[in-house]
């Protein structure tokens, strides 16, 4: 898989490339979040939220995130074929009891029919990749409780469970977090 790093050359001859997010890409990410959604979270979230997510709205949000100019904040995007198919963000925490050398993983979602092609773990490794460059030492993540696929798939990446928890409500219900955490200092991540 290509990976496009500021000022590397993309390799021509795999159609899958991870690369930083533009402004016009915010209609994209927006797609793909609500279609992520959809499919993710059907059971956990209640299925009128999740009927009602709209992409416009989420592609002001995105756009926003996108053109942030803290230089320690950035969205990653995953491609196949030049069609967008994922993204990650990552940031400064905003969790009150994490050290300023904290970083944050504060989404990931791939398209359905982009899971399982291993472009979940690019994005990830992009992202400890980009808080590394930054100067952070630690990483965190928050993640539904009952979502045991995306559970999975953090501990397959040695991100684990610092015992935190959290509970926000979304259209009435009340859905517990799990906090998950990575050293950044010590671990020897994938380079791309």
């Amino acid at each position: 898989m290509a990976v496009e790093r500021e000022g590397a050359p993309e390799r021509a001859t795999d159609p899958r490339v991870v690369r930083r997010a533009v402004p016009e890409d915010a209609p994209s990410v927006a797609a793909v979040h609500v279609r992520s959604w959809q499919a993710a979270y059907r059971g956990l979230v209640p299925d009128e939220v999740l009927d009602s997510l709209s992409v416009d709205r989420r592609a002001a949000l995105w756009v926003d995130a996108i053109a942030d100019p803290n230089p320690r904040s950035g969205v990653w995007i995953a491609e196949q074929g030049g069609v967008p198919v994922g993204f990650v963000h990552v940031r400064p925490t905003k969790d009150v009891d994490a050290a300023p050398s904290t970083g944050e993983v504060s989404a990931i979602y791939l398209a359905p029919e982009a899971w399982s092609l291993g472009l979940g773990r690019a994005l990830l490794d992009s992202a400890v990749a980009d808080l590394r460059r930054n100067g952070f030492q630690a990483a965190t993540l928050w993640v539904f409780q009952d979502n045991e696929r995306a559970r999975r798939f953090y501990e397959r990446a040695s991100w684990t469970p610092d015992g935190a928890l959290k509970s926000i409500e979304i259209g009435g219900v009340l859905l517990p977090e799990v906090r998950y955490r990575i050293d950044l200092a010590s671990r020897i991540g994938r380079s791309w």
